[in-house]
């Protein structure tokens, strides 16, 4: 039985035009997402069977494969809930997120410095990979990640709450080579009742990480 399963997309695929194109989200979604959950519980598989046959010849690669297709899953679960097609400009009291509004600039100094580092951090990942903005459990404050792949260059406590693909996948058909114009985009399909409410239930998890025993 497959442990993991695509989740439905929460909205049409026309729903972030013209932002993000129908046809780019049929594709990414029914596509590329469905492609990490499968490779997912394969790899879950093979590793059953490594088990049953106590032959371990393969173990570094089928890890590696397990990070790297169930990264993709977690990553592009969070990716599709935090956007829509009524969203962007930035987190304000007056909607509800006051408590993000707040962390966002007790954390990089304001929002136009966070949405700076955030917008560069994605635009100039390396060959395939994302922009994350992470709640980080040891300082209880809000950061930055430049993800290569899905599963590379993360603090291992922390939490994502705000996602940019920035895997060719995600734009090409849309905006070329133009990765940069298309991170630009994205901040006008932001949900930020989504990204909220995700920092809500990261900080209110105390006991993410034991410190002492």
């Amino acid at each position: 039985m497959p442990i993991y399963t695509l989740p439905e997309l929460p909205y049409d695929y026309a729903a972030l035009a013209p932002v993000i194109s129908p046809e780019i989200i049929e594709l990414h979604h029914d596509k590329h997402h469905a492609a990490y959950v499968k490779g997912a519980n394969d790899t879950l598989d093979q590793l059953a069977e490594a088990r049953d046959k106590e032959t371990w010849g393969a173990i570094n690669g089928l890890e590696k494969n397990l990070a790297f297709h169930l990264s993709g899953h977690i990553l592009h679960s969070i990716y599709w809930q935090n956007m829509t097609g009524d969203g962007g400009g930035e987190p304000l009291a007056a909607d509800g997120v006051g408590d993000l509004a707040d962390a966002i600039t007790e954390s990089f100094g304001s929002f136009a410095a966070f949405k700076a580092q955030l917008t560069k951090a994605s635009a100039t990942t390396q060959g395939s990979g994302w922009g994350v903005l992470a709640y980080e459990p040891l300082s209880g404050r809000l950061i930055v990640e430049q993800v290569y792949d899905h599963q590379g260059n993360v603090g291992q406590g922390s939490t994502p709450i705000l996602v940019f693909d920035a895997w060719e996948h995600a734009f090409y058909l849309q905006y070329k080579n133009q990765k940069v114009d298309f991170i630009d985009a994205m901040w006008a399909v932001v949900n930020w009742q989504d990204v909220a409410r995700r920092y809500e239930a990261a900080r209110s998890r105390a006991d993410v990480l034991l410190l002492t025993p």
